[in-house]
């Protein structure tokens, strides 16, 4: 038997959750049964997620957007009221892990990214909150932003955006899922590398045409998809146990 409180230290430390300045509030945000015998990961906490997540027999739903918030309204009415209806009613509980799950070394958005599109890991980068949440990679041989864009589009079911600007052959990527639009992109510009791959579209066109620098937008939800999917191959490994991904695109 697994227990849910096995899973949420195991999840605590791992994601070093306490270390990590957020303005979402990460850990376990509702309590469910003691043992839990199915997983479900998704991006986000809303009604259509826990629904799924009950049809599919799960005792536990982990996401990456939960549903408290630092500047969000902390009560418990209306569409807040009918999520947690649902996980009250067939007593389901609710992980969430945010900027530990972007910036995670290993299962984390980024880093998932880059293996991807096939880039070695290089260092952190794009500060927030005093920490680096993404990753510089390179590549051992050039490849061209086209190439990219359709590993990406093929991996993880997104329609990207390029902004084509940058040299013919990449060697250098920052990637920075989610929203990393400013000051994320003026930071990517500073270390010079040939292309920065984030999820969320920003206006800098004509910024990036005159650094000559290639951007890549892949969706705020796309590149957000992969760390949950990484973070449920690992608790299935760890703890034996079914874990489903539930996908919900949002088209943004």
């Amino acid at each position: 038997m697994t227990k849910r409180d096995d899973i949420v230290v195991f999840l605590d430390e791992h994601l070093k959750i306490g270390e990590v300045q957020d303005d979402s509030w990460n850990g376990l945000q509702f309590e469910g049964k003691e043992i839990v015998k199915k997983i479900v990961t998704a991006v986000d906490a809303a009604e259509e997620t826990f629904e799924r997540a009950v049809k599919a027999g799960a005792d536990m739903v982990i996401v990456h957007h939960g549903q408290f918030w630092e500047k969000a309204d902390p009560s418990i009415r209306g569409a807040a009221r009918k999520r947690f209806e649902i996980l009250f009613k067939h007593n389901v509980s609710l992980y969430a892990s945010h900027l530990p799950l972007d910036r995670h070394s290993v299962i984390g958005n980024n880093a998932q990214l880059l293996k991807i599109i096939g880039a070695k890991q290089q260092r952190e980068a794009f500060m927030y909150h005093g920490m680096s949440i993404g990753y510089i990679g390179i590549f051992t041989k050039p490849v061209s932003v086209s190439d990219i864009a359709q590993k990406l589009s093929a991996s993880i079911n997104a329609e990207c955006t390029v902004l084509p600007f940058g040299k013919e052959k990449i060697r250098t990527v920052g990637v920075c899922s989610g929203g990393g639009g400013f000051p994320a992109f003026n930071d990517a510009v500073k270390e010079g590398v040939d292309l920065y791959i984030t999820g969320e579209t920003t206006e800098v066109y004509h910024l990036a045409k005159e650094a000559g620098i290639h951007v890549i937008f892949a969706g705020h939800h796309a590149t957000e998809t992969v760390g949950v999917k990484a973070l449920g191959e690992t608790l299935r490994k760890r703890f034996d146990i079914p874990v489903e991904f539930i996908d919900i695109p949002t088209g943004l």
